[in-house]
């Protein structure tokens, strides 16, 4: 399997379903482990589906509606109850540390474990983390309060040498990492052999791109472009266009919309309404606009590649 993976833990809009939990997922890159939206009853799922919470080493919280928001104090919890020694990270929209200080206050909750806390208060795109494997990105979304999309980017990693280079030239170490981070080779003599004679790249960097919830804005395209692998709302069928509107969600045929104009290449609806038992209506709608596209299912995986 991938190194670099989402597994559904909620697919669910407000209210959750025995199909269907509230909004949760993780983030796998390489060896990190990453929770999206922490809606109730996450950490049931998260066992459920055989993850250790220890293993979470950072949490990005789109907004802080219930469905996303009201798993995450227990799970805090369980972490310290569990004995956690390792830090952890949360990213959410501003307010976060006081709704978390004010519950943990009255029902006497504390942790012994790192726990840093970063608000994001911020109008356009902005790296929230840096690390020397991948960057991820917080956007900002059109809904009912602050919320945001999260892109998560490998890093590019080093081109690859061609068989026999190395030895052809007689190359240092330090010209091997320099030709395989893109530079050309000098020689004694002064002649330069361009990189493209020299280095390939065998791998490429991947993208995953988590929208939910939101209204339909076009301007979200230039922000997605080419992303491997789109996970967007899709609340409503077309059928309910107009509540979709009024409540600042999509539709499936407005996400995949989004999808094609963006070019990216596979797309992933979530947060469906309890009222769809059956998902075929949603899935019929995108596929006609942008045929890449799947539905989301609790406990499922998706690599990116």
């Amino acid at each position: 399997m991938s190194d670099f993976y989402v597994l559904i833990l909620g697919s669910g809009a407000a209210t959750p379903t025995f199909a269907r939990n509230c909004s949760g997922q993780i983030v796998n890159i390489g060896s990190t482990k990453m929770l999206v939206d922490c809606g109730e009853a996450t950490q049931n799922h998260l066992r459920r589906y055989h993850q250790k919470i220890q293993s979470i080493k950072y949490i990005f919280l789109s907004h802080l509606h219930g469905d996303h928001f009201f798993g995450l104090p227990g799970l805090i919890s369980t972490m310290h109850l569990c004995g956690r020694k390792e830090p952890l990270t949360l990213f959410a929209p501003k307010g976060v540390k006081a709704a978390l200080d004010l519950l943990f206050e009255v029902s006497g909750t504390h942790v012994d474990y790192p726990f840093e806390i970063v608000e994001m208060d911020h109008n356009a795109p902005r790296v929230i983390l840096q690390t020397d494997k991948f960057h991820v990105t917080a956007f900002p979304l059109q809904h009912s309060m602050p919320t945001y999309g999260f892109i998560f980017r490998q890093e590019e990693p080093l081109l690859n040498l061609k068989p026999g280079v190395r030895d052809l030239y007689g190359l240092s170490n330090e010209w091997c990492m320099r030709v395989k981070r893109g530079d050309d080779l000098v020689l004694d003599s002064g002649v330069v052999v361009p990189n493209s004679e020299l280095a390939q790249r065998l791998h490429s960097a991947h993208s995953y791109a988590y929208c939910c919830d939101t209204a339909y804005d076009e301007s979200l395209v230039p922000t997605l472009r080419d992303v491997d692998l789109l996970c967007m709302e899709s609340t409503f069928d077309n059928a309910f266009a107009a509540m979709a509107e009024q409540r600042q969600h999509c539709t499936a045929a407005q996400a995949a919309t989004i999808a094609s104009l963006a070019g990216v290449k596979r797309l992933l609806l979530t947060h469906f309404s309890a009222r769809y038992k059956n998902l075929d209506p949603l899935l019929s709608e995108a596929q006609a606009v942008f045929p890449a596209t799947e539905c989301a299912s609790d406990g499922h995986i998706y690599e990116i590649d």
